[in-house]
């Protein structure tokens, strides 16, 4: 299906033309998340884990609206209305970051699909649940109807590679980044105009290779994906990190980093 054919479409979903005046700007932009559980308040909601992005309002000078929610995927994230309610939110001037990828594999096909994993491939692949015969489509087609929704309305979007699992597990490093990464900068390539990219993966993989096996193995109590909130707090730091050295090129966020943030990597 070609992407003239699938955009209108989603465009729709999404609620592209919601809110008359949304383009209005504020005095100073809100930042949104939209992301899974290793962004979320609290995390896995285990009393032990928390995500990072309520800890990026203390590396930024302008507000943080986070509305990550665990166990999500660019696809299920879409499906609930998830991206429409930051879409009725943003103005014009606002940043929306988006990092999916901790759930989006697994098999749409199967006759037990999750409802969370994405259509195989890197662009307007679609394939059919084999649960429900929703038509389900690509990661990369998820993010660009959300980056492209917000950014019609005159927000800006960071596409941000997700956070890495433990990287050293069982007691050796190593960062093989999962494809979602690479699915996350082709989508920020692909919107284009109005759209970067920060590579969050390789921030934080930096940061581990620095901090050492013991020290990173503590960041995580009960898995190898949710991490402490010492750890969230420290992925949010490498995260502003990566947009303060540019590491993949300018972002919108970067004139609103505080002073003197910490250097993690």
């Amino acid at each position: 299906m070609k992407l003239s054919t699938i955009i209108p479409f989603t465009s729709f979903a999404l609620g592209a033309f919601a809110l008359p005046g949304g383009l209005n700007p504020r005095a100073a932009p809100m930042i949104y998340l939209a992301g899974d559980s290793t962004m979320a308040a609290k995390g896995a909601n285990d009393g032990a884990t928390d995500g990072w992005g309520q800890y990026l309002a203390s590396y930024v000078t302008t507000t943080v609206v986070n509305k990550a929610i665990g166990g999500r995927s660019a696809r299920s994230y879409s499906n609930e209305g998830r991206f429409t309610e930051i879409a009725n939110l943003v103005k014009s001037g606002d940043i929306v970051v988006i990092e999916f990828g901790h759930n989006d594999g697994g098999s749409p096909t199967s006759t037990t699909d999750n409802a969370r994993s994405d259509c195989p491939g890197t662009g307007e692949e679609t394939c059919k649940s084999g649960k429900t015969g929703e038509t389900v489509y690509t990661f990369g087609h998820y993010v660009k109807a959300a980056a492209n929704t917000y950014i019609a309305k005159g927000a800006k979007v960071v596409i941000s590679s997700q956070t890495p699992n433990n990287l050293w597990e069982g007691g050796k490093y190593s960062a093989s980044a999962p494809r979602f990464v690479a699915y996350a900068a082709q989508a920020a390539k692909e919107v284009g105009t109005g759209a970067s990219f920060v590579d969050h993966f390789q921030a934080v993989a930096n940061m581990y290779s620095k901090l050492g096996n013991t020290a990173t193995n503590a960041l995580y109590p009960n898995d190898h994906t949710h991490t402490s909130p010492k750890g969230a707090d420290l992925s949010a730091q490498a995260f502003a990190q990566a947009i303060k050295v540019a590491l993949n090129g300018t972002t919108p966020i970067s004139p609103y980093l505080k002073a003197g943030n910490p250097t993690v990597w």
